[in-house]
This record gives C-alpha cells, structure tokens and sequence, in this order.
C-alpha cells in the first residue's frame, strides 16, 4: 500500500520542472488544473513532502497529522487571501523568498528529526502554509480548482508520511538523507532567488 502511494506521488510529479508560479498568467481554473498545480513546481512538492516526512520521524498516533493538517488548511487560507488580493491587482511582498525558505527549514527540520510538539509543528508548517498559499491563490481562480489544490496537498503529505514511516524504521543516515536533500532544494532556490 505504501509502496503504490509512493509510486503513485512520483508519477504525478514527474511534470514538476518548472517553478509552480513561476509567470504571472492565471491557470485554467478547474479541478484538474488546481490538482495538478502543486505537482508542477518543485517547491511546492517539496514542502509538503516535507510536511508529512517530517511529521511521521517525530510524531506519533493522531499527533503526526496535525502539521499536514494545518500546512493543508492555512494553505487554504492563504489561497484565498492571494486570489482577493490578486483581484484587486495587489500582492504580498516576500512570497517567493518565503516559498523557498520553507523548503530549506522544512527540510533541514526533518533531517535534524527535530522534535516539537504537535501545536508548535503546527505553527511552524502553518506559518510557511499561507506564502505557499497566497502564491497559488494569485494563480488559481474558483473554489474547484481550491478544492483540486487542497487534495494534491494532502496526497502529497500522505505520500511524505509513508516515506518518513518507512524511513523511521530504518537507520537515521536515510531520513537525514531525505531532509538533507530537500534542504539543498530549499538552498539552491533562495540562491536563484539572490543571482536573479
């Protein structure tokens, strides 16, 4: 079952070549178009691997979902607060900077299997939730392609979670591995960030 969802996530990502906001054109607004936005940009599907990898190495029982969780529905939020603001032709400074931040924090957090607690993990994927969330709200319009964004999201952190079960049983050096090579994502998108 695992090995299916991991296969399954792979397969749904492998478009994922280009930054995920990367112009500033609006996509095709329906659910399809909003699923498939998360699996389109490497920062995107990074962070919410992160998320659920992250959340199965340090937590146990119903506390490993309450980041996925939160990242999924502070997204929500931040989605609808950049597509208000994207109608009034207005947007949030710092986002992209913030997207790629993520990515590192969340990636270094999960090879470090630094331990919070279930509301501090929350608080912490939450707060990076709304940048990801006001940059695919400024780009998807209509509550289906919300709807599509917000299920990508939870498929993308359960395939996170069944990576960092799988990983927890084995020794340390692969979950560090795991975080460690999201983190040098996270690096290399801020670096682009600078250079551009």
């Amino acid at each position: 079952m695992i090995r299916r969802l991991l296969v399954a996530t792979a397969v749904a990502a492998l478009p994922a070549v280009a930054a995920a906001h990367a112009g500033d054109a609006a996509h095709d607004h329906g659910l399809t178009a909003g699923f498939m936005h998360p699996f389109t940009g490497l920062d995107h599907l990074a962070a919410m691997l992160a998320v659920g990898l992250w959340s199965a190495l340090t937590q146990t029982g119903r506390r490993m979902l309450a980041a996925p969780f939160a990242f999924a529905g502070l997204l929500l939020v931040g989605a609808l607060a950049g597509l208000g603001l994207g109608t009034q032709g207005l947007a949030v400074p710092g986002v992209e900077p913030m997207v790629a931040a993520s990515v590192l924090v969340l990636g270094l957090v999960a090879a470090a299997r630094w331990r919070l607690g279930a509301t501090a993990s929350a608080a912490l994927v939450g707060a990076f939730a709304v940048f990801h969330g006001l940059a695919h709200g400024a780009e998807l319009g209509g509550g289906a392609a919300l709807v599509g964004m917000v299920l990508a999201t939870a498929l993308l952190h359960a395939g996170g979670l069944a990576l960092g079960l799988k990983l927890r049983a084995l020794a340390p050096v692969w979950s560090r591995a795991a975080g460690g090579a999201i983190a040098l994502l996270g690096l290399g998108l801020l670096t682009r960030l600078v250079i551009a």
